[in-house]
């Protein structure tokens, strides 16, 4: 059968890719996730800087955004930039905190025409005014589009998300707003930067990495993983049809038989 040509893992030789028609005759992961990684090493491999990789990336993110509006996704969430991140080499961190505007400027009169949502989670107030500016104008712009999220994790961290609705929590618990024995992992959800969101259907990491680093710990507890050796400057509709179809193959149990 053909179905048994289409692997997970994505290898192109002898693999019979799926089409559009061909995923959306099943039912659609409701909430995408990705892990967008191999920008430097997409550079690197070229002799060139790896800003020019980042670069390259957000031509991606462009792309795959419209295919998945087009699917008919509801939530997209990029991990465009973690708080670890901050790490990295000055120059490649103020480039990377200029992209936003970049992207913004150009795709944004088609995301409205798109119907689609700009959503941010993350801290806002380590980011650059400017970039800030350009995510804020974003949301404001397309706030009442009611077609696909785009949801950008933007100076992200999971462990720093939990952390403080813990400790959101904890301040209810102490003001006797919140009653102690009605916290539950619903209730902590909803102190969650994804509170008005689902959690993710499916989460794909592009580069052959096999890690979170720190990416909706909380939210991924039933989230069906798909990995690709390909860089993310080189990842395509094609590699996003496959991981949805790898997807529709799997049966998920959340625990149960």
């Amino acid at each position: 059968m053909l179905d048994k040509l289409k692997r997970w893992n994505n290898k192109k030789e002898n693999v019979i890719s799926p089409t559009k028609e061909d995923v959306m005759s099943k039912p659609i992961p409701k909430h995408i996730a990705i892990i967008m990684d191999g920008n430097g090493r997409w550079a690197n491999k070229r002799a060139l800087p790896r800003i020019a990789g980042h670069h390259e990336g957000m031509k991606v993110v462009r792309r795959i955004t419209r295919t998945a509006n087009e699917l008919g996704v509801e939530v997209l969430t990029l991990y465009a930039f973690s708080t670890e991140n901050w790490k990295r080499p000055k120059q490649e961190v103020e480039y990377l905190m200029k992209l936003p505007e970049e992207f913004l400027g150009t795709f944004l009169p088609e995301l409205i025409t798109q119907n689609v949502r700009v959503q941010m989670m993350g801290n806002p107030e380590e980011i650059p005014s400017h970039t800030r500016r350009a995510v804020e104008k974003a949301m404001v712009d397309t706030k009442d589009n009611t077609g696909l999220i785009l949801n950008f994790a933007l100076n992200y961290g999971s462990r720093d998300e939990i952390t403080k609705a813990i400790k959101e929590i904890a301040a209810d618990v102490k003001s006797g707003h919140l009653p102690e024995d009605e916290i539950n992992d619903q209730l902590i959800s909803q102190y969650l930067m994804t509170s008005k969101i689902n959690d993710p259907d499916l989460l794909i990491r592009t580069s052959g990495e096999y890690r979170l680093s720190n990416f909706m710990l909380w939210q991924l507890a039933y989230t069906e993983f798909w990995f690709t050796d390909v860089l993310w400057p080189d990842f395509t509709e094609n590699e996003l049809l496959e991981a949805i179809h790898e997807f529709q193959a799997r049966h998920r149990r959340y625990g149960g038989v």
